[in-house]
């Protein structure tokens, strides 16, 4: 009986060794690895304004920190500089005149009501994608790309874009708003005048917490759902938006002291280009906007003071360095949860930003200043970490390149290219030109209030802009910069006769359209 039992026993061990073996083996054979994560940082305003971009007297430790990790590129261009359209390009893979969302009013699904976003695209495909902050337009947003409502936070409103915290400011708001009820308004009016909505000051320097402002508010919120997002049993796809640094310039008092107003290097070229249509030029209607501002000149009326220039140059770093330390908080999250190995990190601010160049201040033109935009990629497993990448891309090849980095079919549709291959050689030749493009609103436009639409092509060499009138498709003006001789773009030649040749090369390269510009074309 005893003997038996032990033979049983033996060939019982036996067999569950064997089962054992089996069942490891096949699950290493047969199970697909875990799809990377995706952490999404989307910077709103934020221009390549980083030491990481060789601004040193910028400090941005953690956002450099994650380039050394990665991959800069130094060339990246936005579709159009300013919000709405550039970030539905950008989440569409497509181009404004394929969307049709040119402004900052038209919501993306009455143009394209179809459309597959990236989050959505990723959530199609296993993901589970959320969201904090502003990824698509802060006040139209598009619940059909999350998984799960977009992440809110009490205390701040739907869109926090001007949250005031100095006493005097809140004080002020208080006022403008009882003079609203006082005057029978519509709440309407309180809501869109009220505390969180009206855009008093152009900027605000106080000793508080970081999460007095949304956004060290949402980096906490954060840091929380990725240890959230860890345990759940699929990849997610995390998209966080900063608002910072877009006006007002409200960030922390220790952000400020970071700097010294009276060393910060002002814009050289602060004077407008020279032989430039009238169309090409922001009225910075953003800027006049605030109370401490609405006098102040349009462009090519006059300029700002240099005392009003430090501020809001100052500000605009402040802001930078706050959003800076926010994103320090996600990179760290990310190494203390184990998901640093695993997880693909995009960066990008949406469009460019004006500080005195051109003598103007924010977007909404067609010049480098606006257009260029900073872009870095992390990607876990890619060789070649800590590379500068200086060929030309752009915002709609992110949709591509997230794809084919997470092992995801590449829509067909997309107008973008993944450009994966640079990651694995630096030094591929690539696109012969980018394209950008911003319609210039009739309403502010002086003098003859008509709308145009400014298509811009940039070369390794030049860039040309063809302005057309909007409604009767008719040519109106052009631009060309060489950038071998004007880096800054600030002297307009497209009427220099000895430019004849140029102009119509690039006239011809802007015809062609994009497909025409990739690599191997």
């Amino acid at each position: 009986m005893v003997k038996t039992t032990l033979r049983f026993i033996n060939k019982l061990s036996i067999l569950i060794i064997v089962l054992t073996l089996i069942n490891t083996l096949t699950s290493g054979c047969g199970k697909s690895p875990q799809k990377p994560n995706i952490l999404f940082i989307a910077v709103d305003d934020l221009r390549p304004e980083l030491g990481i971009y060789g601004q040193n007297y910028v400090q941005s430790p953690n956002i450099d920190r994650l380039a050394e990790s990665g991959f800069t590129f130094t060339r990246a261009f936005c579709q159009s500089a300013v919000c709405n359209p550039s970030r539905a390009s950008l989440l569409t893979g497509l181009r404004p005149d394929s969307i049709k969302v040119w402004d900052l009013r038209t919501k993306l699904r009455d143009t394209v009501p179809d459309v597959v976003t990236l989050p959505q695209y990723f959530k199609n495909n296993g993901y589970h994608s959320v969201a904090i902050g502003k990824i698509f337009h802060n006040v139209i947003p598009d619940s059909q790309s999350w998984s799960e409502p977009k992440l809110h936070i009490d205390g701040y409103p739907f869109d926090p874009d001007a949250v005031y915290r100095m006493e005097e400011n809140v004080a002020w708001l208080e006022k403008r708003k009882q003079q609203i009820i006082a005057a029978g308004k519509e709440k309407r009016h309180i809501d869109r005048l009220g505390q969180w909505y009206l855009k008093y000051v152009a900027t605000e320097n106080i000793d508080v917490p970081d999460d007095a402002y949304f956004d060290g508010a949402q980096a906490d919120v954060a840091v929380k759902k990725l240890a959230e997002l860890k345990k759940m049993d699929k990849p997610f796809f995390f998209g966080i938006g900063f608002y910072r640094p877009h006006l007002p310039f409200n960030a922390p008092k220790k952000y400020w002291d970071l700097y010294d107003r009276n060393r910060i290097p002002l814009a050289e070229n602060d004077f407008l280009p020279e032989n430039a249509p009238l169309m090409a030029i922001n009225n910075m209607r953003e800027l006049r906007g605030y109370a401490d501002f609405k006098q102040v000149p349009k462009p090519h009326e006059g300029k700002l003071n240099e005392q009003d220039a430090r501020l809001l140059k100052h500000g605009y770093l402040a802001s930078v360095s706050y959003i800076d330390a926010q994103v320090g908080k996600l990179l760290d999250a990310l190494e203390k949860e184990g998901l640093a190995e695993n997880t693909i990190v995009v960066l990008w601010g949406d469009h460019g930003w004006k500080l005195g160049e051109h003598n103007s201040w924010a977007k909404m033109t067609n010049y480098e200043i606006d257009t260029r935009v900073p872009l870095i990629i992390r990607a876990p497993g890619v060789q070649n970490m800590n590379t500068r990448l200086n060929q030309l891309v752009e915002f709609v090849d992110v949709y591509p390149t997230l794809c084919e980095l997470a092992g995801l079919p590449v829509p067909e549709h997309l107008q973008g290219i993944s450009t994966v291959p640079l990651l694995h050689n630096s030094n591929l030749p690539w696109k012969k030109a980018v394209f950008s493009q911003f319609l210039r609103e009739g309403i502010w436009i002086a003098p003859d209030g008509v709308e145009y639409m400014g298509y811009a092509i940039r070369t390794e060499r030049y860039r040309y802009v063809r302005w057309i009138n909007w409604e009767t498709k008719e040519f109106a003006a052009q631009e060309l910069y060489d950038h071998q001789t004007d880096p800054n773009e600030n002297v307009n030649i497209a009427d220099d006769p000895q430019n004849v040749a140029v102009v119509q090369q690039l006239a011809a390269q802007l015809d062609a359209g994009w497909r025409e510009a990739l690599p191997g074309k």
